[in-house]
């Protein structure tokens, strides 16, 4: 049955994804060496010109049409360059420091910027190749994260179910294994996110969202890897609808809501203050009195105070 379907489906097959995304990168590498040592190789002839168009395919462009800087004035290179900076290069190249060269190093140097300007042609179409081949194999997956971290999700599992037998906490930093085991060594914070942080919905919010950001889009990515691998659908109606509640929820988060994130939660009860009714009384003249009490053991007890008066009054009439 597994033969069957691995070949009577070559759409669902995601070898290709891998070899494409690995022959991606290596391109990648290929053409910045190659664009690095023409500047450096052309740049003994006209050493300005790298500071003045910054696009390495336009640079390439102009070293093989120009040759020698002293041809850049009586050639045309609008159909190349913007007008004000072909006016710079052909004023550059009227008072160029560099050094003169041969037609041999010429002829090379021209030879390696069409090896550059093919690469990345190449390039492109490789590119298109694989945007068409993520919408086959992993539409849902897609929508979501991008095509680029997509298939990089899924060259690092291996294949699409292998990535599909990981939780949503393994995506989240996949890819960031060594500063993981790193970081649980020497008994530090762990990353919180791997490739996916090349996400554009990561990538557009704040520096100090992009944690959560990255759990809930793992959260989210991990269900639409496992519909692109075990399901029969070939839509992706389920990244489009989850992408719009992630979008919504992190613009909530952008603006500091104090509403819940989740609409399944229960409301925080209304609690209203609680009013005693007091009971209306007379006024007490006694207890509002400020005076400390006197008690009548202050007197001598009861009657204490006529005793004493009556005694002093005995002795005055004794006294002569």
């Amino acid at each position: 049955l597994s033969r069957y379907k691995l070949k009577f489906s070559p759409d669902k097959v995601d070898t290709m994804i891998v070899q494409a995304i690995s022959l991606l990168d290596d391109l990648d590498k290929e053409v910045n060496n190659y664009i690095m040592r023409c500047k450096e190789w052309y740049g003994w002839h006209f050493p300005e010109l790298a500071k003045i168009i910054q696009d390495n395919i336009a640079f390439c462009k102009t070293v093989q049409r120009i040759g020698y800087r002293t041809l850049a004035a009586e050639l045309d290179l609008s159909d190349i360059l913007p007008s004000d900076v072909e006016a710079q290069v052909k004023e550059a190249a009227e008072i160029s420091m560099g050094t003169e060269i041969s037609e041999e190093d010429i002829t090379n140097i021209r030879h390696l910027c069409s090896q550059v300007i093919e690469i990345s042609d190449y390039r492109t179409q490789l590119f298109e190749y694989l945007k068409n081949r993520m919408m086959a194999v992993a539409p849902n997956l897609t929508v979501l994260v991008g095509e680029l971290v997509g298939a990089r999700l899924i060259s690092h599992a291996g294949s699409l179910l292998n990535l599909a037998k990981h939780p949503a906490s393994t995506v989240q930093i996949l890819g960031a294994e060594k500063a993981l085991f790193r970081a649980m060594k020497t008994k530090h914070d762990t990353p919180k996110y791997g490739l996916i942080y090349h996400a554009s919905l990561v990538g557009q919010t704040s520096a100090k969202l992009k944690g959560k950001v990255s759990r809930m889009l793992a959260a989210k990515a991990a269900l639409a890897i496992r519909v692109d691998a075990l399901g029969e659908g070939t839509e992706a109606t389920l990244g489009i609808e989850q992408r719009a509640d992630l979008e919504k929820k992190f613009s909530i988060l952008e603006q500091n809501a104090t509403k819940r994130i989740s609409g399944t939660g229960k409301m925080q009860a209304k609690f209203e203050k609680y009013q005693k009714n007091s009971e209306k009384g007379q006024f007490n003249q006694d207890q509002a009195s400020t005076l400390p009490h006197k008690r009548y053991s202050d007197f001598g007890g009861r009657g204490g105070a006529n005793k004493r008066f009556k005694s002093d009054n005995m002795n005055k009439s004794f006294v002569v």
